[in-house]
């Protein structure tokens, strides 16, 4: 419980996730004398090892490719300034929406979703690999800095964030709703239920839409810098196309860095306003008295529109075909398959090539299935854990090729 004379959050909606009810931490702590058990879960996601090498993970493009693309890291910063802004204007808890966020993307791996989709395809046969257990499984064992337990020992309602906010991953009777659930997630929730059938708490919600807002923003604006596709390509598209004409109308003659960014920021400001006045409405149709009422809906309550969803697949559909599927992010794309695969591949064929620390994880398996099956999910653990230039660098320097792709 938090200390009588620790001051309490300044919540003003009845659903908001409140500190002072949390379901605790796996391994019961004495709580923080000034800091919110929530507050205290963000704290510990920004001073941990996983959070600190996003720095050097990429979203689309390679790291080494700019110095002005995004990182995992300066997304992650984005995600949660749009998540606190909306857990403000919704009475949300802003330190576990904030929280939440800053630990959405901690289980990606390198090379941005080419990394995760070769390691998901590598792991197929030993349960399977998914950025969002592997973010769970980080902040439950993976982080080892603690004396009385592995991992960052946050509470339940940040953990449920971590593994469900984009929505239920179980049917009410324990079904998975796409696909095999991932082994790491399905592991955990076995001893510690996170109500994997239910949507997350609210404030998980927002950091999730916060994403999408985010990922939108920032992908107009890489596209752009990276020379994919030229602002007057964006024209007629929805959303987009209306703010250049607004900024025109407005700033006539603006240069073109300036007429760029005052176009796109009026691009983030629609999407936010949207889910804001969406969100509203759907709570207060809802009228959930607390944050467990808004688990059982059944429908997320933090979402776009259906206008703004239906405009901003227009949007998605032009950069995947200008951005994502462009020849020279195939190009790259292939070339880091390359690497993931090759790192795979050698450490599982001489795992003692691994650092001491992470053959021990797989030193107590026994039988030979087991023991293989224990030593893949190491690997994929050390190979997600790794860097954009750490990976290649340990690419070449352990298979001696490589360097053609670079």
């Amino acid at each position: 419980m938090q200390p009588p004379h620790a001051s309490p959050p300044q919540l003003t909606a009845p659903y908001a996730c409140d500190p002072r009810l949390s379901r605790g931490r796996l391994h019961p702590e004495p709580e923080s004398t000034f800091r919110s058990a929530f507050h205290r879960d963000r704290d510990r996601i920004i001073h941990s090892s996983a959070f600190r090498r996003l720095k050097h993970k990429t979203q689309v493009f390679v790291e080494g490719e700019g110095d002005y693309y995004r990182t995992r890291l300066t997304h992650s910063i984005e995600v949660a300034q749009v998540a606190r802004t909306l857990a403000e204007v919704l009475g949300l808890h802003e330190g576990l929406a904030e929280a939440v966020a800053l630990a959405h993307d901690l289980g990606h791996a390198p090379f941005g979703h080419t990394g995760e989709d070769a390691l998901a395809r590598l792991m197929e046969p030993y349960g399977g690999f998914d950025h969002n257990a592997q973010a769970l499984r980080i902040v439950t064992r993976l982080e080892r800095h603690y004396a009385e337990f592995d991992g960052l020992n946050l509470t339940w309602e940040t953990l449920e964030g971590i593994a469900k906010h984009n929505g239920p991953l179980l049917a009410p009777d324990g079904t998975p709703l796409d696909g095999p659930l991932p082994e790491a997630l399905a592991e955990y929730n076995a001893s510690h239920d996170l109500e994997l059938h239910t949507h997350a708490g609210p404030e998980a919600q927002v950091a999730a839409i916060a994403d999408d807002i985010a990922y939108n923003h920032h992908d107009l604006q890489d596209g752009l810098r990276s020379g994919l596709f030229a602002d007057d390509d964006l024209r007629d598209l929805p959303v987009v196309g209306p703010a250049y004409a607004a900024v025109d109308a407005r700033y006539p003659g603006l240069e073109a860095s300036r007429r760029r960014h005052e176009a796109l920021r009026r691009v983030f400001g629609a999407m936010v306003e949207d889910v804001i006045a969406e969100s509203r409405a759907r709570l207060a149709r809802a009228a959930p008295q607390d944050a467990q009422a808004v688990r059982d809906l059944g429908a997320p309550v933090a979402d776009f529109s259906a206008a703004m969803k239906h405009e901003l697949a227009q949007v998605r559909r032009f950069l995947f075909q200008r951005m994502y599927r462009a020849p020279s992010v195939m190009a790259q794309r292939a070339r880091v398959t390359q690497a993931v695969d090759g790192l795979f591949a050698l450490f599982m064929a001489r795992p003692g090539l691994l650092p001491p620390e992470w053959r021990r994880d797989v030193a107590g398996a026994q039988g030979k299935a087991r023991g293989e099956a224990a030593l893949a999910r190491t690997v994929a653990d050390y190979v997600a854990g790794m860097t954009d230039r750490f990976a290649w660098a340990e690419y070449i320097r352990l298979t001696q090729r490589g360097s053609r792709g670079r």
